[in-house]
């Protein structure tokens, strides 16, 4: 039996126009100045604190603001998670192909659990995963390995039976600190030179070209 874990921002979903409206909604929510949603992309792949702390102004990056903006975030992503939100090309056939061929699927993020749930049952309601995780209090972010391991152990595989399939150099990192086969996406939030430092095993500029290799 072989599996296929995927990440979801910037993999299997294009969520950073949603992302950014909802970071630049609790900016203004505390009279600080909006980002360009170019700059969102780079804030992105470590889960919502990153995500805030890294929107905020230097000199302004405090825990209180944090904390003051996480309220504001929540609560107006929750009522725009796919206001803008699109899945990219050819990922839908990608996963109903697995699907076909016996493949476990399974998703692993850094958003937090009821938006990754939410998202995933919206988008793609066919497909039947095996775990669909995101962050969660108590378990660790992505680079951590354990939310790979939890997969591979509700499983039932070994490492040699898991691609791990990501778009960001938080990603590449998951997956070699699980001992895990990874496969790069060019078309998410990641440039494919910073991809490639990471000597990932496989890259791929398509989704049906991950079907080669599982």
């Amino acid at each position: 039996m072989k599996i296929a874990i995927f990440d979801l921002d910037g993999t299997l979903l294009n969520t950073i126009a949603d992302l950014a409206a909802a970071a630049n909604h609790a900016l203004e929510a505390l009279g600080f100045p909006r980002r360009a949603e170019e700059e969102c992309v780079q804030f992105v792949g470590n889960g919502v604190t990153k995500l805030l702390e890294r929107a905020l102004p230097d000199g302004d990056k405090t825990a209180e603001n944090i904390e003051r903006m996480r309220g504001a975030f929540f609560k107006y992503y929750d009522e725009h998670l796919w206001d803008k939100t699109t899945v990219y090309s050819g990922v839908t056939e990608l996963l109903e192909m697995l699907q076909s061929r016996g493949v476990l699927l399974a998703v692993a993020s850094n958003k937090y659990q009821s938006a990754t749930q939410r998202l995933v049952k919206h988008f793609f309601p066919q497909i039947n995963f095996l775990e669909v995780l995101g962050q969660r209090e108590g378990f660790p972010v992505k680079p951590d390995p354990d939310i790979v391991n939890e997969i591979m152990l509700s499983a039932g595989v070994r490492k040699e039976a898991v691609l791990y399939v990501g778009d960001s150099d938080v990603d590449m990192q998951t997956a070699k600190n699980a001992g895990v086969r990874v496969c790069a996406v060019t078309w998410g939030f990641r440039s494919r030179e910073l991809l490639e430092s990471f000597r990932p095993d496989f890259i791929a500029d398509t989704a049906c070209e991950i079907l080669t290799m599982i």
